[in-house]
């Protein structure tokens, strides 16, 4: 395993278990992501897992419903990208992305792998769970959080009906680090 894939399989790990707490009536919890609810944000990872399979020539596999069983279709989607990880030729395929050329594994990493840790938050936040995000994390987001370019904070950046990051969140500067990062990804962590 290489150190992405391990990361990868850690932050699905960390997911998977907000999933599988949410209660059956939890659902339709509005989450922090504007017009989204519980079910929404896990579909929007699934989804995100499918942006990764195609670059290499892929699609989502067979999957129980996102309706009928959120858990389900994570876990489908995650092992589709667990083999893409696991076989070392697939990973290293390079390939264009919105932010320039980069492998598989790369292109992974740095998109659905990290969208897990922050929409892991959100998912938390509306389902009443811990929220609470590695520190460790938080460290390594931090950097690259800090450097995002206003034009990659507008509606339709990275193509059609696409928001990457919202506009920016001030808190105060002295507020704890996770407060801050979530700041700079478009969320309000006092909300």
């Amino acid at each position: 395993m290489t150190a992405i894939a391990d990361r990868y399989r850690a932050r699905a790990d960390a997911f998977e278990s907000k999933v599988s707490a949410v209660r059956t009536g939890q659902w339709e919890s509005r989450s922090p992501c504007e017009e989204w609810n519980a079910r929404d944000v896990v579909g929007h990872i699934v989804d995100m897992h499918g942006a990764m399979l195609r670059p290499v020539g892929r699609d989502l596999g067979p999957a129980p419903s996102l309706l009928e069983d959120p858990l389900g279709a994570f876990r489908a989607a995650r092992a589709d990208v667990e083999a893409i990880l696991a076989d070392p030729v697939l990973a290293a395929t390079e390939h264009e992305t919105p932010t320039g050329k980069m492998t598989a594994e790369q292109h992974i990493d740095q998109v659905v792998s990290a969208d897990m840790v922050i929409h892991g938050w959100d998912l938390a936040r509306a389902t009443g769970q811990d929220d609470t995000i590695d520190p460790e994390e938080i460290a390594r987001m931090w950097p690259a959080a800090q450097a995002i370019p206003d034009e990659m904070r507008i509606p339709g950046a990275f193509g059609p009906g696409i928001v990457v990051f919202g506009p920016e969140v001030k808190v105060p500067e002295d507020a704890p680090l996770q407060d801050r990062l979530l700041g700079l990804m478009g969320r309000d962590p006092n909300a």
